[in-house]
């Protein structure tokens, strides 16, 4: 895990934004200076536990200064959201690294729509005010289970955006997305972010509708990713003409890492983009919730923490 590059933080407000979700406003401490961002972009906080993860920025790109992240508190955690819930404090300081965009907004686009389901409103709330203010034609479908674990609702509903909110308790299950996405135009630009079983409807739904524009981002990894592979393969090292051995059941990053190779990671599930690496020649297997079905098919890059070779060799511009 690489720390060089951090700012050090300091929290500035906590707020209650919905059942389970907060939002955690930072602010630079002393001397340090934020980065300017664009919307989708994500922020890394380095927690005193000792856990790194990412966070999607919520607020203006034009409100520099600060950063805002919302959060929610995960029934899964593993210590990164819990800690966060039950642990911060207004006034503590945190190292964080500069935004990272993985999800970038293409503000050309003569129409686009946003999907978001439950905390996935983060990245789209930044990505639909960013249009509003350029005056964008936009609209947004936020779907949540129900309205009390909706974060923004009240802002969403008191604005005179394209919004439909729909609540799975309120209208009886969840949304039809198929007939829901066949009523929008291809040439459409089409984001989504939220729980996984919603990203891989919606990827597949866009896809047999012929929607090309597609855009995601995965909070979790892929459920079908599986562990390190079964069998050894060699990889090359382009830059430092290095050649590394990495044996069944070690995973890339850790062979790399132990070799003495520098290679920025953080959450080690394939979901922050931290390791994204050009793949040169070979045929990865890709395991990560970052890369579009496209991306993936294409073998040019690959997020080194959780995926794999599918054959014997691969060489990566390291």
């Amino acid at each position: 895990m690489t720390h060089n590059n951090t700012v050090t933080a300091f929290v500035h407000t906590l707020r209650f934004e919905a059942e389970g979700i907060i939002s955690v406003e930072l602010r630079p401490h002393g001397d340090a200076v934020f980065a300017p961002f664009t919307p989708g972009a994500h922020i890394d906080l380095h927690l005193p536990n000792g856990l790194v993860r990412s966070y999607s920025l919520l607020n203006s790109p034009a409100d520099s200064g600060r950063y805002l992240v919302g959060i929610l508190r995960d029934r899964n955690s593993r210590g990164g959201s819990a800690y966060v819930h039950q642990n911060l404090r207004v006034g503590m300081q945190l190292p964080i690294s500069p935004p990272r965009n993985l999800f970038q907004l293409d503000e050309s686009a003569g129409h686009t729509v946003l999907v978001a389901g439950g905390i996935g409103i983060t990245p789209i709330f930044c990505m639909l005010n960013r249009l509003r203010e350029l005056g964008k034609s936009v609209e947004l479908l936020y779907c949540a289970r129900s309205r009390k674990e909706a974060a923004f609702v009240e802002e969403l509903a008191a604005s005179d955006a394209n919004v439909r909110l729909h609540f799975d308790d309120e209208q009886g299950g969840p949304i039809d997305l198929k007939a829901f996405l066949a009523e929008r135009p291809s040439s459409a630009h089409f984001y989504c972010c939220g729980p996984t079983p919603m990203i891989d409807a919606f990827e597949n739904h866009c896809e047999s509708l012929g929607h090309a524009n597609v855009h995601i981002e995965r909070f979790a990894a892929a459920p079908q990713a599986p562990a390190a592979p079964q069998g050894s393969y060699e990889v090359q090292l382009a830059r430092s003409g290095q050649s590394i051995e990495v044996p069944s059941g070690k995973s890339l990053l850790d062979a790399l890492l132990e070799s003495g190779i520098e290679v920025d990671c953080s959450c080690r599930e394939g979901v922050c983009g931290a390791c994204e690496t050009r793949v040169l020649e070979g045929e990865p297997e890709h395991r990560d919730g970052v890369l579009t079905k496209a991306e993936k098919a294409a073998n040019k890059t690959m997020m080194v923490c959780v995926s794999g070779c599918k054959g014997s060799r691969l060489v990566l511009d390291l």
